[in-house]
């Protein structure tokens, strides 16, 4: 199935109609753990499905570069980000996630490490002496002082060597990102219209080949695929029966809550409204938006807040179309108080509109990018309409830990949101 951004629509209102048991103070604590952790097989599944689809495609392109590899390649890329998106709810809460997901998900990154760039990205960084490292027409790079042999691009390498290389978080060498780059190339365009313009050529071999190293960065993108699918499928290995996440999940009832709330909380205030849209908003720069190579981001965030529907309400919609539902967090809510619990279902709600407004707008043509550039006031006012639902939204997510006395529950904040003279210094 093809996630786009009309199905969000269909998918969104699916969840917000599914209704909270007549009998929800029935429902067990191990029971809402039990179809969260569920819910957390059958999407990493999923984004583990798509991946292998995608890698299957980048091999395709590798194999024959043409602009027809290319598109596909790109739309297997976008067409893996929903499943893999709707996942991000549960990084804060569980450590063993948390701990895994900069291998897959990490942004924003210094792609001059990668690849080839744009004289307009400059030479050099006082913060990251890799900064245009270009491991893919470099033979040797030094890291800590120390000489790496980059000759030979392996899914070892990028990520024992060079992922957060020289302990610099900006130096992404795996996961989604860096694949996008290597489809994409650079968005040169700034807050005006289009994305990458990579060209198949970029891939090709002998006197066909464009910007050199063509090899060798066919090299890097296989071997960034094949760590993706390898990544996912130690994740969903991690939510099996028995599985390491779902175990720590399951040993505490009220710890077990805490994780899930964690996850809505932090990924609704300092993620999402603070790091991921705030930030770009207030700098109105296009480098701070999360698909930046690829203009997806309005996908990415409309699935983010699929994804915290999904925990809330307990349910799930699986790529073949099949559903996951169970015992959820809304009936356990409703038990304790019923208008809170239609609070919560509103402003999740209210959340899906505002940013279902922005998808709206992009799926039209007027990219992520171009509604936070500065002077674009209607964009603008867009952005800012869901950053403060996210606010809402999490506010009243903290009036629910309160109702449920599950323990203290901490939730991410950001400079952005919270000391916004610390963004500009």
């Amino acid at each position: 199935m093809t996630f786009s951004a009309p199905r969000a629509l269909a998918l969104s209102t699916s969840i917000l109609a599914f209704s909270t048991p007549a009998l929800a103070q029935d429902v067990s604590k191990e029971a809402i753990l039990k179809n969260y952790a569920d819910i957390a097989l059958a999407a990493y599944t999923d984004a583990l499905e798509t991946a292998k689809t995608l890698d299957a495609a980048t091999d395709e392109l590798i194999a024959k570069p043409s602009e027809e590899t290319l598109t596909a390649a790109r739309k297997a890329w976008k067409e893996s980000r929903p499943s893999y998106q709707q996942t991000e709810v549960y990084r804060f809460g569980n450590p063993i996630v948390d701990a895994w997901e900069g291998r897959v998900n990490a942004w924003p990154l210094d792609e001059g490490l990668i690849d080839y760039v744009d004289s307009s990205y400059g030479t050099g960084s006082d913060s990251n002496q890799l900064y245009t490292a270009n491991v893919i027409a470099a033979d040797e790079v030094t890291i800590g002082g120390e000489t790496v042999d980059v000759s030979t691009i392996t899914p070892a390498l990028i990520q024992d060597q060079l992922q957060e290389a020289g302990g610099v978080e900006a130096n992404v060498a795996t996961g989604y990102h860096a694949v996008e780059f290597l489809l994409w190339g650079q968005d040169l365009n700034g807050t005006e219209a289009g994305a990458g313009e990579r060209p198949a050529t970029d891939f090709a071999s002998g006197d066909e080949c464009t910007n050199g190293s063509c090899d060798k960065r066919g090299e890097y993108l296989d071997a960034a695929t094949d760590l993706l699918v390898s990544d996912l499928e130690e994740m969903v290995a991690n939510w099996e029966d028995g599985g390491e996440a779902r175990a720590a999940l399951m040993e505490d009832e009220n710890q077990g809550l805490n994780m899930m709330l964690t996850g809505m909380g932090s990924l609704s205030y300092g993620e999402m409204a603070g790091e991921r849209m705030k930030l770009g908003l207030l700098l109105h720069d296009p480098e701070e938006e999360h698909d930046c190579f690829s203009d997806n981001t309005h996908v990415s965030h409309l699935y983010d807040v699929v994804g915290i529907e999904n925990v809330y309400l307990g349910r799930y919609e699986k790529v073949d179309g099949s559903t996951v539902e169970g015992p959820a967090l809304a009936d356990l809510v409703a038990a304790e108080n019923a208008e809170l619990e239609e609070e919560m279902k509103a402003d999740l709600t209210a959340t899906l509109e505002a940013m279902r407004a922005i998808s709206d707008a992009a799926e039209s043509g007027e990219a992520y990018d171009q509604q936070i550039a500065e002077g674009n006031s209607e964009g603008n006012e867009r952005v800012q309409a869901a950053v403060d639902a996210l606010i809402a939204q999490t506010r009243t997510i903290e009036r629910v830990i309160a109702a449920l006395d599950i323990g203290e529950v901490s939730i991410e904040g950001s400079d952005s949101l919270d000391n916004t003279e610390a963004v500009f210094q």
